[in-house]
């Protein structure tokens, strides 16, 4: 299947004649006299009323952000907003001494999953710093199972995310 290139005109059977005016590896985004802005699938049945045959990139822009996001997430210190659980937004945390002549400290749980999610994103900067070291490999499984302690003690951290792929994971026992 030959891709047309952005400025082939088209009539499509349902939405008419149209220009396109993007090129991703799943669609051909198509703006239509009568209907606007549509994403078609690229086998999909129309008519091909005049062919542009530029050199068609079939990565979007959307598909070339996505993965620049990913990566910057996985390799700079810069960190994604992390939504707390919605049961603890605005709440207090309060720690009570034993002795009950001192007084008690009261934390709001919004600061304090703050302070949380500061620190899992800094041990895993440490985590990508050190595999990508001149460490050799055996002082890189030695220092990442340190890293993977550190995560299953701070499991206990879990019931704050309102998202289940953004808890600590430790090892595992068997």
């Amino acid at each position: 299947m030959k891709l047309l290139g952005i400025g082939s005109r088209i009539k499509h059977t349902e939405f008419g004649l149209g220009v396109v005016t993007n090129v991703t590896s799943k669609h051909y985004w198509v703006t239509f006299i009568e209907n606007g802005l549509e994403t078609i699938n690229l086998d999909s049945e129309f008519e091909i009323i005049e062919s542009v045959e530029d050199e068609v990139d079939t990565v979007s822009f959307f598909e070339v952000e996505s993965t620049l996001r990913n990566m910057l997430k996985q390799w700079s210190d810069i960190s994604e907003i992390i939504p707390i659980a919605d049961k603890w937004k605005g709440g207090n945390l309060i720690l009570e001494p034993k002795d009950t002549s001192l007084s008690s400290k009261e934390i709001p749980i919004d600061a304090f999953f703050h302070k949380i999610v500061m620190v899992r994103d800094r041990i895993r900067v440490m985590e990508q710093k050190i595999n990508s070291s001149k460490l050799d490999d055996q002082d890189k499984v030695d220092l990442q199972q340190y890293i993977t302690r550190i995560y299953g003690s701070l499991t206990t951290f879990n019931v704050l995310f309102k998202i289940k792929e953004q808890h600590f994971i430790g090892s595992k026992s068997s």
